[in-house]
């Protein structure tokens, strides 16, 4: 090869990128090293795609879409960089950097820590969250200038980190500001994703010349004890109480759980624990339609000062129960005389059948008070 053919060999003529990364390359520098660009060399710029001419740390020139014949004319801001007056017939030295500007889909984003929220039925917990986003570069200067600088291929996953940090503390301050209850985070991922993505959006456009086209949350992640809570209000719905909307009856969800404190009180095994558990749920049921049909009856409701009780079933507090549904847990054999129980004034938990106001439910009226008022002490 003569001194001609390699002088040739090192000047470029065509300019053009071809990504083969299957679109996780936002940024890529023409990989002209000690090559000069020829004076009419050609550049193409495919769709989804603009060219950004760099001359010694300045940004000169940005080409879109099309295909261009270099000259004076077509780079002016480079021409008037280089004091190329009456235009110039030598090569020149440039960079180009290629910036895809078509939307890149399907990039992930989650917190990398848990976050703190507080929840009005569960105080304060910790959650965490995860999902996608799709985004596309409309500002490739300043894009270039805050985030790339001279990196000659910068790809999704670099960019990828400045965005997590981002979206954490845009889902931290929506946690905040949009004090949504736990129990209903499920129903307002979409909601929650746009406030997200407007936060996100207006910080990304305004500095790095990024356009967030759109934020999904996939899911977000609650403690054992919240999501036990959100199985169980799935169970209430399934008995007619109500769906994962908003908060059911206190008193609706306080009557499922004692029912389903009495379906586990027979979980030992077979067929007598099934039938627990049934009885148990059935019971639930009963008092929730009870409750829902008070409101047409002319009843009027029961004293406020009807006395509560709690009882210890199968390890678990089940109550406050009132003297009727007390009765109904007698005869069905859930509350017996050695069953524990206490109320409001009463010292300390006892057998059912040892207090004088519940000894009648068990074939006996109790031993009348002793003289002063002491309670007769306990056998053993």
């Amino acid at each position: 090869m003569g001194f001609f053919d390699k002088l040739k060999g090192e000047l470029v003529d065509i300019i053009e990128w071809l990504d083969d990364t299957n679109g996780q390359t936002l940024v890529w520098r023409f990989p002209r090293y000690q090559n000069e660009i020829k004076n009419g060399a050609k550049l193409t710029v495919r769709p989804g795609q603009s060219a950004v001419f760099v001359d010694q740390g300045r940004i000169a020139d940005v080409f879109t879409e099309g295909m261009y014949e270099l000259t004076t004319a077509n780079v002016p801001i480079l021409a008037t960089l280089k004091g190329w007056k009456h235009g110039f017939n030598s090569p020149f030295k440039s960079e180009v950097y290629f910036v895809a500007t078509k939307s890149i889909a399907g990039l992930k984003w989650g917190t990398p820590q848990p976050l703190m929220m507080r929840d009005s039925d569960f105080g304060a917990i910790r959650v965490g969250a995860f999902g996608t986003y799709t985004l596309r570069c409309t500002d490739p200067k300043l894009l270039l200038k805050e985030l790339v600088g001279t990196d000659g291929h910068y790809d999704t996953e670099e960019l990828g980190q400045v965005m997590r940090s981002l979206i954490q503390q845009a889902v931290a301050d929506v946690l905040g500001e949009a004090k949504i209850a736990a129990l209903d985070l499920m129903s307002s991922y979409s909601r929650m994703g746009e406030l997200i993505k407007e936060k996100v959006k207006v910080q990304i456009d305004d500095e790095y010349g990024l356009d967030l086209t759109s934020l999904q949350i996939v899911n977000i992640n609650v403690p054992e004890s919240v999501q036990k809570a959100i199985d169980q209000r799935s169970a209430m719905g399934a008995l007619g109480s109500g769906t994962l909307g908003p908060a059911p009856n206190l008193g609706a969800f306080q009557q499922f759980q004692m029912g389903n404190a009495v379906g586990n009180a027979g979980a030992g095994g077979g067929v007598g624990a099934g039938m627990n558990m049934g009885m148990g749920l059935a019971m639930a049921g009963q008092m929730m339609n009870q409750q829902h049909q008070q409101p047409m009856m002319q009843a009027p409701p029961p004293m406020p000062q009807a006395q509560q009780w709690y009882f210890g079933i199968s390890g678990q507090n089940v109550g406050p129960l009132a003297m009727e549904v007390i009765k109904q847990f007698v005869t069905m054999g859930q509350i017996k005389g050695d069953t524990l129980a206490w109320t409001s004034g009463q010292a300390a938990w006892a057998p059912a059948a040892q207090i004088p106001a519940l000894a009648s439910f068990f074939g006996g009226g109790g031993p009348p008070p002793l003289p002063g008022g002491m309670p007769p002490p306990l056998p053993g």
